[in-house]
């Protein structure tokens, strides 16, 4: 009985360290430069403003960034910007970089 415990613990235990090298982590940042309205934001992750019109979104990350209409990121998406991409807008109000 007692193995049979040690057994069942240790393997949960290897499936567990198993899960934490197979799943990368949640804490993940596009490598690259965004450009927004000339002010840059390097590795990139979430929602950025956008503060003044026209405005122009580069970007130079490994991601695709979403310009969406609304403010925090909120709003129908406007344009998907392709790393090497530059998209001018008069409308965005926000980016978001996954």
């Amino acid at each position: 009985m007692m193995r049979r415990r040690m057994a069942a613990a240790l393997g949960a235990l290897v499936a567990a360290a198993t899960l934490m090298v197979a799943v990368p982590g949640s804490a993940y940042a596009a490598e690259g430069v965004l450009i927004i309205n000339g002010s840059e934001h390097e590795d990139p992750s979430g929602c950025y403003p956008v503060e003044w019109f026209p405005s122009s979104v580069t970007n130079h990350t490994d991601a695709i960034a979403e310009v969406h209409s609304g403010p925090g990121c909120g709003g129908p998406v406007e344009w998907l910007v392709h790393p090497g991409e530059t998209y001018y807008t008069e409308t965005a109000q926000s980016v978001f970089v996954l």
